[in-house]
């Protein structure tokens, strides 16, 4: 596959109708700030092509879990983060890209949710189970085009039904709903208010709703996390030609992410201006009626400008752009979760298995997972005050930082075993569904009904939580390594020196990685005997049947 496509799959994989319909969302709700999501992905994408992508070839794997298997020797690592992927396919992708979908469907159709969800499922899982990989990344391909499209006509529309973007500045601080109490009750302003600081993406560490430290570093490992070892993401890239496609796709990728702010953010908070009184809603009926749920409408800010604002034409342009874009999200959910299903777990439970067998298998399996997805819908409807994307966010700062640690040590500490990935993985799990467990069972509430959960517990925002179970994850890891025995260099040796390597950039290591991937085993140890000759301490050298160049690290 040559860079073109690698790079608006890439592009089209992430931004679904989750993003059409949370960024903007977010964005009505809260200003800017939502933006810097997209925009911290450019460093990280970049990561993937440079760094992560080589040592995946050369480890000659095929999903994120083998990786880990051949790092560290075993099976039940594999096991664990295969399972642990599939939970958060259903509870961050699938059932947010079918909410979300649903939710344009029901505004610009007028259809039932469930049966527009049925619909638009059963088309997808046609074209995904015909037609593997490679369909799959030509069809993101071309619906990234549509996307990008009828997403800057509507951006136009937008900015010019407001008067330019001086005076959306101006009528966004001013886009109050006229209904702000029910009964003997009166919301408090800050409810409904814009805030003083939704032009500013850097906010308060304490008081923001999007603070500072936690965008910069809590954002960097959930980015660590999606980007260099996520299944769907990842498996775009080992398709590639050569390591020149690669990088050029990441690189096409990087700058496609800077135009959802363009695109998605800034149109939501123009729809807030458009449509005050249903968009910032605060009374728990009047959501209701507008929305069916009684914690906030954000989430209609995109479908309701496209229904409202755009002529016929153009209205059935951008209905295709939202279910391109639903399509090819879930299209790439479905076939990485299938290969992730029948290659890490059926084939341990029956391990002759034919073809056939696996292939019936893997659409079985996507079918269950729908099924799951669907019944999860009702608990993304309300949860963080009605903002999708600030759900989708909050979950993987509770779920992804154990294997955003375990595969950083993976690559950069040989020291780092089995039993400590392990205890990592698990201990930090435990941590995470605590906080993500007590939420639910309490609610997240809102601003007017707030959630009785336990400060304690759910006080501390969730990219905050994110560092910290970071942090606690890689204590573990390392110290559980230390205090038990080195793993066998057959599972480190290549691997580990090899991505030192290459997180030297040498211009002559790059050079031999610009041809075919299929390189034989004699350059890898050219790799590392040329980053050792430049590199102290020398490298120590061990004899035997996996002889190759080991570094102390």
């Amino acid at each position: 596959m040559v860079w073109w496509p690698i790079g608006a799959s890439l592009f089209a994989s992430n931004i679904g109708s989750g993003h059409f319909v949370g960024l903007a969302g977010t964005g009505a709700a809260a200003g800017i700030a939502t933006g810097g999501f997209e925009w911290n992905a450019l460093i990280f994408v970049v990561v993937l092509g440079w760094l992560f992508v080589p040592i995946y070839i050369k480890a000659g794997v095929v999903t994120m879990p083998e990786y880990l298997k051949k790092r560290f020797g075993g099976r039940r690592i594999q096991m664990y983060l295969s399972v642990l992927s599939l939970l958060l396919y259903i509870f961050t992708k699938i059932s947010a890209d079918i909410f979300s979908g649903a939710i344009f469907i029901q505004i610009a159709m007028g259809l039932n949710l469930y049966l527009a969800i049925i619909i638009l499922l059963g088309i997808t899982g046609l074209y995904t189970i015909t037609g593997g990989l490679a369909a799959v990344i030509y069809t993101d391909t071309l619906q990234t085009v549509i996307m990008l499209v009828g997403s800057f006509i509507l951006t136009g529309f937008a900015f010019s039904k407001v008067g330019g973007y001086e005076a959306f500045m101006e009528k966004y601080m001013n886009a109050i709903p006229s209904n702000t109490s029910y009964g003997n009750i009166t919301i408090d302003p800050k409810c409904y208010t814009p805030r003083a600081d939704s032009f500013h993406i850097f906010r308060d560490p304490i008081t923001g709703d999007l603070p500072w430290p936690g965008l910069t570093f809590g954002l960097s490992i959930l980015a660590l996390w999606y980007w260099c070892t996520d299944q769907v993401i990842v498996q775009r890239c080992l398709s590639a030609k050569n390591m020149s496609h690669v990088k050029a796709g990441c690189v096409m990728c990087g700058y496609l992410k800077l135009l959802p702010m363009f695109l998605m953010v800034m149109p939501g908070m123009i729809s807030r201006i458009l449509y005050t009184d249903t968009v910032a809603c605060v009374v728990p009926s009047e959501c209701e009626k507008y929305c069916g749920t009684k914690v906030g409408c954000s989430n209609v800010a995109y479908p309701k400008m496209v229904v409202d604002l755009m002529p016929n034409g153009l209205r059935g342009l951008m209905l295709s752009v939202m279910l391109a874009s639903l399509m090819s999200s879930l299209t790439s959910i479905f076939n990485s979760a299938s290969t992730l299903f029948t290659m890490d777990i059926y084939t341990k439970i029956r391990s002759r298995a034919t073809e056939k067998e696996l292939m019936l298998a893997g659409r079985l399996f996507i079918l269950a997972l729908i099924g799951v997805s669907i019944a999860w819908v009702p608990v993304v409807q309300s949860a963080q005050s009605g903002q999708l994307f600030d759900y989708i966010q909050s979950i993987t700062s509770y779920l992804g930082p154990p294997i955003a640690a375990v595969f950083l040590l993976a690559i950069f500490c040989k020291r780092v075993n089995e039993e400590g990935a392990f205890w990592g993985l698990v201990i930090g799990l435990v941590i995470g569904l605590v906080r993500m467990i007590a939420e639910f069972a309490y609610g997240t509430g809102s601003c007017v009904n707030p959630s009785n959960c336990p400060k304690i517990i759910c006080g501390i925002h969730y990219l905050y939580f994110a560092i910290i179970l970071f942090g606690i994850c890689t204590i573990i890891i390392l110290g559980v390594s230390l205090i038990t025995k080195p793993i066998p260099d057959v599972h480190v040796s290549i691997i580990a020196s090899l991505a030192l390597s290459l997180a030297l950039l040498l211009p002559e290591i790059q050079e031999i990685y610009e041809t075919d991937l299929n390189h034989t085993p004699h350059l890898e140890l050219e790799v590392c005997n040329m980053a050792a000759a430049k590199t102290p301490p020398p490298p120590k050298k061990k004899k035997g049947k996996y002889s190759t160049v080991v570094y102390s690290m």
